[in-house]
């Protein structure tokens, strides 16, 4: 794609995305306009061997925006970052198509392995604000991560996870524990596993007490 094309797709994805958007010229200010401008630069001279000038590039884009791109990363078409101050994707992350990150997201890796060790995001990912996704696994398509959750490992298409760490919520349009995400009514699973152990709890003191009084019966009656 040509820079004028670039340039014109950028601004269909963000006009289309962010309804604060008022007018074309608005665009030349998102931070995600200009970072993605600066990765399409970076991302063909880091191909082409000029590793120096390619993060020279980034690095600039990245004091510019708060938005730090790898010159590595390999990016498709029409990845929209929502504010995207703090977001950080790796050198060897992956993001298919239609994707969208919001402020905060890290796309990064262990720093144990060599070769792939950032994730890859399908197409129609969405990547909540202050999400983590750390390490070399695959988001599936059409997945979605709650606002704060830290995924660490990979995630099935057409699923929902939220939590610390990421637990699959929805799958196939099925609601495995309570609610869609919308980005604010999002279920609590650590807080329902501690609902489930002190019912749990209860319920094991209950039979204790139960038991004594049994025992105290048997006593008596001896």
């Amino acid at each position: 794609m040509g820079f004028i094309k670039n340039v014109k797709n950028e601004i269909r994805v963000i006009r289309e995305r962010d309804p604060a958007i008022h007018s074309n010229m608005e665009v030349f200010l998102y931070p995600s306009f200009k970072v993605m401008m600066s990765y399409r630069v970076a991302h063909k001279l880091y191909l082409k061997g000029h590793y120096f000038w390619a993060r020279w590039v980034s690095q600039k884009a990245a004091r510019k925006t708060g938005i730090e791109i790898h010159p590595g990363a390999q990016i498709g078409e029409n990845l929209f970052i929502d504010h995207g101050n703090g977001v950080i994707i790796g050198e060897t992350a992956i993001i298919g198509n239609n994707v969208t990150l919001y402020q905060g997201v890290t796309l990064g890796g262990t720093g144990k392995e060599h070769g792939k060790r950032h994730p890859t995001l399908g197409d129609n990912v969405m990547i909540s604000a202050g999400a983590k996704i750390i390490g070399s696994f695959t988001i599936g398509d059409n997945s979605k991560v709650g606002a704060g959750s830290v995924v660490l490992e990979a995630v099935p298409p057409n699923c929902t996870v939220v939590g610390v760490p990421g637990r699959i919520v929805k799958r196939d349009n099925k609601r495995l524990v309570r609610e869609d995400m919308n980005q604010t009514d999002l279920p609590d699973p650590v807080k329902e596993d501690i609902q489930n152990l002190q019912k749990a709890n209860s319920e094991l003191t209950n039979r204790i007490l139960d038991l004594e009084r049994e025992i105290k019966l048997l006593k008596k009656e001896n």
